[in-house]
């Protein structure tokens, strides 16, 4: 990947902090965008997936809703 990741979270969501540990594990390097700090991060969010659901992950043109359920896709994309 050219760009780094994009990962939209909030404090207490535990598949955001999964997500998190597991891109800083493989050393990928990412942008998070704290859903809570910025009113414009979930429209960001609703822009891209039409739904206000983090985490939402992009890679590149792939755009992801939640990590657990797309962790075998994720990590093909960063190996």
């Amino acid at each position: 990947m050219t760009e780094p990741l994009k990962i939209y979270t909030i404090p207490t969501c535990s598949d955001c902090h999964h997500a998190k540990r597991y891109f800083k594990e493989q050393e990928v390097p990412y942008t998070e965008y704290d859903c809570t700090q910025n009113p414009e991060y979930p429209e960001e969010v609703k822009r891209l997936t039409g739904k206000q659901i983090v985490p939402t992950i992009v890679m590149g043109e792939k755009v992801f809703i939640g990590f657990a359920d797309n962790f075998q896709e994720i990590r093909e994309l960063i190996e």
